[in-house]
């Protein structure tokens, strides 16, 4: 059985880990980020207009513990089972569907849906400086060094920018 702290200790690991990987965003060479966050902002409203939000409870299985009997010389005691609740969580069932949607508009708006690495404070600081010079670009029209920055109110931006 997995008590309450290691549960959250797990969990706390996994919310680490995924936020270092590769960042999915948005990109067209044509438009600038106020328009891509503008037009992201648009799909993503149609999506949730088309499929909105439809949360289902469910319930996980409760788990049994059968009981223990312990001898010790001689002496015998039980311990009896006991029933576990195995929880509920909510599912919202659109969920696929509206991010598929969101996908759609954004490709038939011109924008690929590209995985960019995060960029490290380090990163952000020396990229935003007017000197920081492109090294070359790749074959979808970022430059090499291109890296995804999520901001706080929870738009994304890609740093350098040909």
């Amino acid at each position: 059985m997995f008590g309450p702290t290691r549960i959250i200790s797990f969990s706390i690991v996994l919310l680490g880990l995924a936020s270092c990987g590769p960042l999915p965003v948005y990109y067209s060479a044509t438009r600038d980020q106020a328009h891509t966050s503008s037009d992201t902002l648009a799909c993503q409203v149609k999506a949730l207009k088309e499929a909105p939000v439809a949360n289902e409870i469910r319930h996980r299985a409760p788990s049994y513990y059968p009981g223990t009997r312990h001898c010790s010389q001689g002496n015998c005691w039980s311990r009896p089972g006991y029933w576990v609740d195995g929880g509920s969580y909510t599912v919202d069932l659109n969920q696929g569907l509206r991010s598929r949607i969101e996908q759609s508009c954004m490709a038939q708006k011109g924008y690929s849906r590209v995985e960019l690495p995060r960029c490290t404070k380090e990163q952000a600081a020396a990229l935003q400086s007017p000197s920081a010079q492109s090294t070359g670009a790749s074959g979808n029209g970022l430059s090499v060094n291109a890296c995804a920055l999520r901001q706080k109110d929870g738009t994304t931006v890609i740093l350098p920018r040909l």
